[in-house]
């Protein structure tokens, strides 16, 4: 090609991208002066009559109508699920939640798009980086680093050649290059899922009464339920015996036979197959997002030589009658990890409560390895890495991915290998030998207090808004605070009613907002929206309307607004002392000798770990605080001898709030009265309405006004 030709052609192209460029910064400067000449807020019937501005807003107006018919509905950009516009003659509200869905879905794939994005690059940069020493290296788990191998050779994991470590997983081009670019993790919520409770027709009880273990038997004095555990003491299930054969690692997961039980006859197969072995691992997949209480989606077994994967949403009736006695049965070990959530799982959705129970977790921590996850583990002991970019993921979606069944296989695949190991390893650590199973029996102790655990439902109470996540931070007063108690009782309403969580129905973010804005229209309220809330668009009216009553319920609220800003300035206070006490231990611990004060002051300060309680309310407990730091705050210098003084350095930094006229600290504990260990709110927080205000003087808990906003939601 000729030279000359070619370099005229770039500086074609140069002038065109510069006319462009300037062209456009014209035209952007034109619509950014014209748009001030257009008066805001106005009724835009008036300016219509004038054809200057009736003729350009029409125009506009067809040409978006029909961008929006032809191209949002289309196949090429929805699939076969196509955003079809509402039909003529429907109200703005359904035309604007039409468009909402479709910015909200169009948002969502590009937040996925550039997910990928970061995720390719991130491989990329970390592949470079694995090869720019050596071909065969180690990928570090705890920080992301590379490593040489040479540095393992003393490390003492079974399952890695001439003993070295399996905490890291070895790594070779080879397997780099087959593992290839992952696919993006499937998103936490897929709004276009049907409900599984409408799918599958799943009834369940979400009325504020607490939760009901028909399953369970009661004490002859009818105060308590009998867990089938109590039967039985933690030495039934120890297994203590230890043979000198190393233990059968299973087969790839690509060589074990896989069965998806979807119907009651693969489930009768499944029980049948779990009576003739004596242990099994089990795990479950849980979605909390579009459900009150939430649903159990999935739940894997495998044994020593199977798989099984069980959907619990198709076959929930079901999964209780055949599996209950299977679970209860105690001389057929169950082996899980992290089983606190799942227990409770099984106790709400199946009636199922578990005997014999092995928890991988709980024994990471008896022997304290560096880490508890269960990827973790199988890095260390298996050497396989597991794929928990679907930790999180919807499991409502079905048919599941084949990503999503790997993930869900690998959870319980190599879990019974696992506790294998770990009870070796755990019968051959102890320093003991009067009692060389007491780090056996101690894992096994805490699995049975794990299974002894039984399921609550969330209850609303008169002071549930106090634990909404920021509302120390939001800095209300006592009008806004009442805003979020009525909002909070509501959505607590509507959540119950539709099977939603409140999250979903109100997020907590913008519920504070609309607490801090009060909005009084419905245009208001809907333009704190960022996002799609299907149940607010709903209720907009009655949102309003609550909001409109609240504000007169301001003075009730007073008292809490201040405490409130008072234990958020306790908290920043005790989080500067904290970091600046860090820095004194730092200099000034590390010689501390003589008396016991000073060592136990070190130990304290130098950990910069302060221990805050909390009493029932969620506040601060201050009184018991502030006598833990003035007994630790003691620092020695080199002889030991030198303390702060108390009065003078805490004093002068401590909250105004919280000193007396002569300056000496005096911390106001709040009263806490207890019945059969739970915690009660005291009867100077509850509000004496009578009186239109609290009994507390310093502030109280004002009761949400029950009554207002059921009537609100039962009007509207």
């Amino acid at each position: 090609m000729d030279p000359s030709f070619t370099q005229e052609s770039r500086t074609q192209k140069s002038l065109v991208a510069s006319s462009v460029k300037r062209n456009s910064f014209s035209s952007m400067s034109k619509i950014s002066g014209c748009s001030g000449e257009i008066s805001s807020n106005k009724n835009i019937n008036f300016y219509v009559n004038f054809e200057e501005f009736k003729n350009p807003i029409q125009e506009t107006s067809k040409k978006s109508s029909q961008l929006i018919l032809e191209y949002i509905p289309s196949e090429k950009l929805w699939g076969k699920t196509q955003k079809r516009f509402p039909k003529n003659d429907l109200k703005y509200d359904e035309v604007y939640n039409w468009l909402i869905n479709i910015n909200h879905e169009m948002f969502e794939r590009f937040d996925v798009s550039v997910d990928e994005i970061k995720k390719s690059r991130y491989k990329e940069q970390k592949l470079i980086n694995l090869t720019n020493d050596t071909k065969f290296q180690l990928v570090n788990l705890k920080k992301e680093k590379v490593i040489e191998k040479d540095l393992l050779l003393n490390s003492n994991c079974p399952n890695m050649e001439a003993n070295h470590s399996s905490s890291v997983k070895v790594v070779s081009l080879e397997d780099i290059n087959a593992m290839g670019t992952q696919r993006p993790k499937v998103s936490f919520h897929m709004n276009w899922i049907p409900k599984p409770q409408d799918v599958y027709n799943i009834v369940v009880n979400n009325v504020n009464q607490p939760f009901q273990h028909v399953w369970l038997k009661t004490s002859e004095d009818g105060s308590r339920l009998i867990h089938p555990l109590e039967k039985h003491s933690v030495f039934d299930f120890v297994n203590k015996s230890m043979t000198n054969t190393e233990p059968l690692k299973p087969p790839p997961v690509e060589t074990t036979p896989l069965k998806f039980v979807q119907d009651v006859k693969d489930l009768k197969e499944l029980v049948a197959k779990l009576h003739d072995t004596n242990e099994f691992a089990v795990d479950l997949e849980h979605n909390q997002y579009r459900s009150f209480q939430g649903l159990t989606c999935l739940m894997q077994i495998s044994t020593r030589t199977e798989d099984f994967i069980v959907d619990t949403l198709k076959l929930r009736v079901h999964i209780g009658p055949y599996l209950r006695e299977i679970f209860k049965d105690p001389t057929k070990r169950k082996v899980m990890h992290g089983a606190d959530k799942d227990i409770l799982w099984l106790q709400r959705d199946f009636g199922i409560y578990v005997c014999n129970m092995f928890d991988t977790g709980q024994a990471s921590r008896v022997l304290k390895m560096e880490r508890n996850r269960l990827d973790y583990l199988l890095i260390y002991f298996c050497g396989v890495a597991a794929n928990k970019e679907y930790q999180t993921a919807d499991w409502r979606l079905r048919p599941l991915t084949d990503e999503m069944l790997r993930y869900a296989r690998d959870d319980t695949h190599y879990l019974l290998y696992v506790y294998d190991l770990m009870k070796k390893r755990l019968l051959s650590s102890s320093t003991d030998p009067n009692n060389p199973d007491a780090l056996l029996v101690e894992v096994y102790q805490r699995s049975y207090d794990v299974c002894m655990q039984l399921y609550e439902k969330d209850i609303l109470t008169e002071s549930s808004y106090l634990n909404i996540y920021g509302l120390h931070e939001a800095d209300l007063n006592g009008q806004q605070l009442s805003v979020v108690a009525a909002l909070c009782e509501w959505r607590d309403i509507v959540a119950r009613a539709e099977d939603e969580s409140t999250g979903y129905v109100l997020p907590n973010k913008i519920l504070i907002e609309i607490a801090k804005k009060m909005p009084i229209t419905n245009e208001d309220l809907r333009g704190l929206l960022t996002s799609n809330h299907p149940h607010i668009e709903r209720n907009l009216t009655s949102i309003v309307s609550i909001i409109q009553n609240s504000m007169y319920n301001a003075a009730e609220f007073e008292g809490v607004a201040r405490r409130l800003k008072e234990e958020h300035m306790e908290m920043k206070w005790f989080e500067e002392v904290s970091a600046s006490s860090g820095a004194i231990g730092a200099n000034s611990l590390s010689n501390i000798a003589g008396n016991q004060s000073g060592k136990k002051a070190g130990s304290v300060v130098a950990g910069v770990n302060w221990n805050i309680p909390m009493n029932g309310s969620g506040f601060i407990n201050t009184k018991v605080t502030l006598q833990n730091m003035v007994e630790n705050i003691c620092v020695g210098n080199a002889a030991g001898n030198r303390k702060l003084d108390l009065d003078s350095k805490l004093s002068s930094s401590f909250p105004k709030c919280l000193q007396t006229s002569n300056g000496r600290i005096m911390m106001k504990q709040k009263e806490e009265d207890k019945d059969d260990g739970k915690k009660v709110i005291p009867e100077k927080w509850i509000v004496n309405k009578s009186a239109g205000g609290c009994k507390d003087s310093g502030g109280g808990r004002p009761r949400p006004r029950s009554g207002l906003v059921t009537d609100i939601v039962n009007r509207v």
